[in-house]
């Protein structure tokens, strides 16, 4: 009985069988360098407004001697909430003000210069505007950045090394502990001719930054945050790198070559700045315009869209306002970019890829994750492979004209050489464009293609290649020709009458005049290449 209650027992207990459980693939290793923190939060800003203001703006001039009397300063009208407003609405996360340009006239009550707002009669004496701007853009979620620049045409220690940097070093220290967090420090290496000689502690200036403002990056044309693109055209090389050699480059000494190129065996993480003003100078001047909105939007493909940030001077005027025809162009310019890159034209593609890391069954690393918006999920290639594509589906012909990449730059930047495919009607594949870089953001133009299949490779990489994201879109606005990294060149297309009609429909005044000129040569380059 105890032999039949023993063996009843043993079947009543449940068998188990070992069942194969799928183990995911780790990520693959970074390829060194990478961003730090403030440097990743700083690329994904990608746009960021210049306020060039003080002296300058009343006196008509550039660079200020130093001598102007702070009284002339007094902007009646000036409304710190309308120039963090009119970044936001167009689409800028982040402003940076001139504390303190050359003439050494200071934006905010320094302890240690009587040439500043307390002594100008603008609010009595008691104003401060970096101050009003930092409550105003804490107030609308906008990152603040100040500039300080090193020369300083005023102060009379300047050319005494020590005093100059001990006065410059407590002005900075003012500045990062009065008035929140600040995102960037922005400094240059500018100075006139003939000037007396200054050595500046770099070093001590940068450390003393980074312990004050652990979440600022620190712009100038060496880093240590992020470089000087080497020129003020608003645009970078069209191979450009974040990988860069701080001991290569001189503050004051810029090689705009290396600086606007990067470099690929570089072994500091620098990522290049783009800085230009939306008018001819940097101060706000009676006579002069404001650049176009199409101008703008060929100026960000050749910065945010080369992998930099586009850094825009737009100078508030001697009210203390950003001017109406600024404000009406920089909406046009937003505007364009929402009709250009607010919808993925392949965002309902079948994809899939040559390989996948871990493969096909792992979606941690799907071909599928480059139509999510993003750099945190990407596609990764299986290992060892020598054939690196992307294909994707649309499913019907999509017309388009724009090519959007991204990298998981926190991966480090991989790609070096890269072509998008297209299926024409006849069933053979055709290149339609090819670049060099992507890192963050990389854009590039070409004429408009029609197709239903398209198919991205990368021809050379650092590493295994990881793509974030891909996307393509349809550009109205802009006239390009043959080269896939070119929009100077207009050519004709089946739509040019569609197009020209939608864009004089849209346009401002200030735009008229640039599209007029380019479809007319638009259609002698028709008339005179077509075959």
């Amino acid at each position: 009985m105890l032999f039949f209650n023993l063996f009843t027992f043993l079947l009543s207990i449940p068998t188990t069988t070992t069942q194969s459980v799928h183990t995911p693939k780790p990520p693959p290793l970074p390829v060194l360098p990478i961003p730090s923190s403030p440097q990743l939060t700083w690329q994904q800003t990608e746009l960021s407004l210049f306020l060039h203001f003080g002296p300058n703006t009343f006196t008509d001039t550039e660079w200020g001697t130093g001598r102007a009397h702070p009284s002339i300063f007094n902007p009646t009208n000036l409304d710190a909430r309308q120039w963090v407003r009119v970044a936001k609405d167009s689409g800028f996360s982040k402003l940076i003000l001139t504390a303190k340009h050359h003439d050494g006239f200071c934006l905010w009550p320094s302890e240690y210069t009587n040439y500043s707002v307390k002594g100008s009669p603008w609010r009595g004496g008691a104003g401060d505007v970096v101050a009003e701007l930092a409550v105003a853009a804490r107030e609308m979620g906008v990152g603040l950045g100040i500039y300080l620049s090193p020369w300083d045409r005023h102060e009379e220690c300047y050319g005494k090394s020590v005093e100059y940097n001990e006065f410059y070093i407590g002005q900075m220290t003012e500045l990062l502990t009065r008035y929140g967090e600040i995102k960037e420090v922005w400094l240059d290496g500018a100075k006139g001719e003939g000037e007396k000689d200054m050595k500046y502690f770099f070093d001590c200036w940068f450390n003393l930054i980074h312990q004050l403002q652990p979440g600022a990056v620190i712009f100038s044309d060496a880093g240590p945050d992020t470089r000087w693109v080497g020129d003020e055209t608003g645009s970078s090389s069209s191979t450009c790198w974040s990988l860069f050699n701080r001991s290569a480059a001189v503050i004051g000494g810029t090689d705009s070559e290396y600086s606007g190129g990067g470099d690929p065996s570089g072994l500091d993480w620098v990522p290049a700045e783009c800085d230009v003003s939306i008018r001819p100078g940097w101060f706000w001047h009676a006579s002069q315009r404001p650049k176009s909105a199409l101008t703008l939007l060929d100026i960000y493909y050749k910065s945010a869209g080369r992998n930099c940030l586009l850094l825009l001077n737009v100078p508030p005027n001697s009210s203390g306002l950003i001017s109406d025809e600024d404000i009406q162009v920089l909406k046009e310019f937003a505007d364009m970019r929402q009709s250009i890159f607010s919808h993925n034209l392949a965002r309902n593609a079948t994809v899939t890829a040559s390989s996948i890391r871990g493969g096909v069954s792992d979606a941690q690393y799907s071909a599928c994750n480059v139509l999510e918006e993003g750099i945190y999920t990407y596609w990764a290639p299986e290992e060892n492979q020598v054939n690196w594509v992307i294909y994707l589906d649309l499913r019907a012909s999509v017309s388009f004209n724009v090519l959007q990449v991204q990298e998981p730059i926190h991966m480090g930047q991989r790609v070096v050489k890269f072509h998008l495919d297209v299926l024409m009607k006849n069933g053979n594949w055709t290149t339609v464009t090819n670049g060099t870089t992507v890192g963050y953001r990389r854009l590039l133009q070409f004429p408009e293609v029609e197709s239903h299949s398209l198919r991205f490779v990368v021809d050379q990489s650092r590493a295994d290649p990881l793509i974030s994201y891909l996307g393509i879109h349809l550009d109205s606005f802009s006239v390009v020709n043959g080269s896939s990294n070119s929009c100077s060149a207009p050519l004709v297309n089946s739509k040019l009458q569609t197009r020209v009609y939608n864009q004089f429909r849209n346009a401002s005044v200030w735009n008229l005049f640039e599209i007029a000129t380019k479809n007319i040569i638009s259609y002698i380059s028709k008339q005179l290449f077509e075959v």
